[in-house]
């Protein structure tokens, strides 16, 4: 049972937003400070906290850091006191928080959490990949974080926590029969743990540790270890922001590829990109019978508040903050071109 809306009100950015979600993969595009990460961290809390023993208002500010967990920091800023609504719809189940500007802790009697019962009935086992990747970080990171009060959002321990687990007993699914062997050739070959906590790529050079391999090439081992855990399956959610960042736009075509594999296996799939490449890549692989739908967000000119446009069309993506950028490059080099016969 996938998501399929998000509503919120007050909410950080947001003035009021009201967001159907593709049942497949949800790409969102826009300038800076649209709402884009903001968006998936609610999901993705949401998804989480369909565990009986995670608490949403908890999980949304383990997830956003407000300066002193305050969850009252998360209300938009507007003068005078006022209140939060968040609420997370798959079908008919639906999950709400409100809280005030004054709410000072998630357990508060004055934040209002609903729909938990049902909510919690059948879980949505999901996976947040956040921009900065974290495998070479790894050795003693978790038990850090378990016993400190350190100033990091929980999708850092989140995913170390998913890349951690054990695989699956039994033979390879055929999702992993088909998934892993694309990754591995990119890669050059397999990933392991050893017992310091540390990640290391196994190749024909024999075996590397992650703080020695290009981060592009740790990204990709990340998304080898979530499907060779078993961890992406069909149900599961995964929110990947920036999935561009420190990768090869050669290697963007293999890693749409294997999320348009994911969607069609049962995978929902959240990105966030700011790259015209990834675009165009998942744009030129998809099939007609993949569900691929573009959210748009941006600041309303007159309103001053943040709106969105959605479209399954790559090209009726509008605004197109990405293909405007590429479009201003590409008239400025025709014009250097061609001297001072252009203005």
């Amino acid at each position: 049972m996938t998501l399929t809306q998000v509503n919120l009100k007050r909410f950080t950015a947001f003035s009021d937003l009201s967001l159907k979600l593709s049942p497949g993969i949800n790409v969102f595009v826009g300038a800076n400070g649209t709402g884009k990460t903001h968006l998936m961290k609610v999901c993705y809390a949401a998804c989480e906290a369909s565990r009986p023993d995670v608490h949403f208002m908890e999980k949304l500010v383990r997830v956003f850091q407000p300066s002193g967990r305050r969850p009252g920091r998360l209300v938009k800023r507007q003068v005078g006191r006022s209140k939060a609504d968040l609420e997370v719809r798959r079908d008919d189940r639906k999950l709400k928080a409100s809280f005030s500007t004054q709410v000072k802790s998630a357990y508060s009697e004055a934040v209002e959490v609903k729909g938990v019962s049902e909510w919690t009935k059948d879980r949505i086992p999901s996976v947040y990949i956040p921009v900065k990747e974290m495998l070479a970080n790894a050795p003693g990171f978790q038990s850090l974080y378990a016993t400190r009060e350190i100033h990091f959002e929980e999708v850092y321990s989140d995913i170390l926590n998913h890349a951690y687990r054990p695989p699956p007993r039994g033979p390879w699914d055929e999702q992993r029969k088909r998934l892993l062997p694309q990754l591995q050739d990119q890669i050059g070959g397999t990933v392991s743990i050893e017992e310091n906590e540390e990640f290391f790529l196994h190749n024909k050079q024999g075996h590397l540790e992650f703080s020695l391999l290009a981060e592009g090439i740790r990204k990709l081992a990340l998304l080898w270890l979530l499907i060779q855990k078993g961890v992406l399956q069909r149900g599961s959610a995964l929110f990947w922001d920036e999935p561009e960042t420190n990768l090869n736009p050669k290697l963007f075509g293999v890693v749409m590829d294997i999320l348009l594999e994911l969607q069609r296996d049962g995978t929902q799939i959240f990105i966030a990109t700011h790259d015209y490449v990834i675009l165009k890549e998942l744009d030129l692989r998809k099939e007609d019978s993949d569900d691929v739908t573009f959210h748009s967000l941006y600041k309303d000119e007159e309103s001053g508040e943040l709106d969105y446009n959605t479209t399954s069309s790559y090209l009726d993506i509008h605004p197109n903050a990405i293909m405007q950028a590429f479009d201003d490059l590409y008239n400025r080099e025709i014009k250097r071109s061609l001297g001072g016969l252009v203005k």
